[in-house]
């Protein structure tokens, strides 16, 4: 096989080694194992350190959990930074960065929900809008039309990376006089992303109502 590989001229399947290209052969394929670029090995690190993350919340060690979730929301304006400026983006990328971030942002609200940090309505709030936006894009793509995200639904986002990190930092400083002051604040951004949340759904719906046509 090989020696007709050279005779054809194709390079022998030893010299490719695996960094092999997806290229179309004469009835065969040859397939490139492509390394995963930085961005990407951002996103999936901040999908990664979810589990880290709940458990130190959930065995009260808040500070480390503030870090945590600093850490990784870090990530998320790195990755897409980085991948915009150097050419980097992916399929994977658009599809698993807004996702990690739901994955980060949910679960620390379902924990605070569990100690009543929060309430539950406003989760409900949040994954409802969720759904409805999610379900439309999905019948959008069904008929091959692409629904970009809208600013309002970026600010909305922006708003609960900040809520949660100072609800964090003041479950952590409990007992200590900063307390008052980072739970306000916590909770004027929390607010903030709730009404973010219900504006950006009615915006993204009445934007978009000729999906409902579909």
């Amino acid at each position: 096989m090989g020696r007709q590989m050279i005779s054809a001229g194709y390079p022998p399947i030893g010299l490719i080694g695996r960094q092999l290209f997806l290229t179309e052969l004469p009835g065969r394929f040859l397939v490139k194992e492509k390394k995963m670029n930085l961005p990407n090995k951002l996103t999936v690190a901040r999908v990664t350190a979810v589990p880290f993350f709940i458990a130190a919340y959930v065995t009260g060690h808040f500070m480390s959990a503030f870090i945590l979730f600093a850490a990784a929301s870090l990530t998320d304006t790195l990755d897409g930074r980085i991948a915009r400026k150097y050419n980097l983006v992916t399929n994977f990328g658009k599809i698993m960065d807004p996702l990690a971030d739901k994955i980060l942002v949910y679960s620390a609200f379902c924990l605070m929900i569990g100690d009543s940090t929060m309430q539950a309505w406003m989760l409900i709030v949040i994954l409802a809008r969720e759904f409805a936006v999610g379900g439309m894009r999905t019948v959008a793509a069904s008929e091959g039309i692409v629904i970009a995200a809208g600013m309002s639904g970026k600010v909305k986002t922006v708003l609960q990376m900040i809520a949660v990190p100072l609800l964090l930092l003041s479950r952590a400083l409990t007992g200590n006089g900063l307390y008052e002051i980072c739970h306000a604040a916590a909770m004027v951004f929390l607010w903030a992303s709730l009404i973010m949340t219900v504006y950006s759904g009615i915006e993204y719906i009445a934007k978009n109502r000729n999906i409902f046509s579909i």
